[in-house]
This record gives structure tokens, sequence and C-alpha cells, in this order.
């Protein structure tokens, strides 16, 4: 096998969210997963650390199921956004049994990234889109980030990752 592994990996973490039912076979997301996976997911508060690092464990995950050969400089890439995005899906499925491929479509609705498509154009915005939600500069209530909450208490963009879906959960009547 001569293809590079970034490009087996990426294509193995399309293939865990592509929505097959979707009703238009020809709406992809490529350049849309292949950006989120060029994006740098940066963590600012304590506890995200942790959504890095489970989006690098997924390359883990990747080489026991493909059975390829390990590669150093891969392994030690910054984790990216879709990385983040997928494992956090995964994370987010074991706690409220919702699959993960739909905690991940609503993560890019959520976004505001659902219309970009391949056939979309617009694509200016997509950066950013990712800067605000990269760089918490969404709003104190989570619009612009994974989590817009109605009812806020808590300073979203002080908030991490996990306690914001916390908060989500709650202010949507979705606690487990």
């Amino acid at each position: 096998m001569d293809e590079p592994l970034d490009n087996l990996y990426f294509n193995w973490l399309c293939a865990k969210v592509i929505q097959l039912e979707n009703p238009t076979p020809s709406l992809r997301y490529d350049m849309l997963f292949r950006i989120l996976h060029s994006t740098e997911y940066v963590w600012l508060i304590p506890g995200d650390d942790d959504r890095a690092e489970d989006g690098v464990e997924l390359r883990y995950t990747f080489l026991q199921e493909t059975g390829l050969e390990d590669d150093l400089h891969w392994e030690h890439q910054v984790c990216s956004v879709f990385e983040m995005l997928v494992a956090f899906s995964k994370r987010c499925e074991f706690a409220t049994d919702v699959p993960y491929i739909d905690w991940f479509w609503e993560f890019i609705e959520n976004l505001g990234l659902r219309d970009f498509n391949d056939a979309a154009d617009g694509w200016d915005l997509v950066p950013e889109i990712l800067y605000t939600f990269v760089w918490r500069q969404y709003d104190f209530n989570g619009r612009g980030g994974l989590f817009p909450i109605e009812h806020c208490v808590h300073d979203q963009t002080q908030t991490d990752v996990w306690y914001q879906f916390s908060d989500y959960l709650t202010d949507q009547n979705r606690m487990p």
C-alpha cells in the first residue's frame, strides 16, 4: 500500500461520520472535512486537553483496526478539529446513547457548517467560523460554538467542552 498514512487515516475518519442515508448522495462534505482536518484544535481551558488527547487517541484505534505500521512523526502531530469532533462525538454517545454520528452532525449544525457541502459557495466563512470556535470567540451562551444554550448560567467561553455539553443537555432537557 503506497498511499500516505495520513490520507488513509483521513479517509477512515470520513467513513466514521458520512451519513449513508443522506437523501442526496451527491451532497458530499470532503472539502469541509479536509478543512476541519487541517485546522488545529487548540485547547485553552483545563479539561479540554482531554478532548485533544481523545482526538489523538483515534490514531491508535485506526492503527489497531487497520494493522498498519505506526509512524512516530505522524503520531505526534497536533490534534485536528476533525479528530476532536469525531472523538468527542463518541464520548457523547457513551454518555447519552445517542449515536455518535448524530452528535457529530449536531456539532456541525451548531457551528453553522452544515450548509458547506462540496457544492456550496461562501467557503471564505469557514475559517472564520472555525477561528470563532477554536479560540472561544463565541457568545457567552455558546452561540457560535458546539453548544448554544437558551438558558445560560455559566459563561460558555470559560467552561470546558465537557461541562458545556452537560449544560447543553440540561438546557435541551436531554439528560440521560
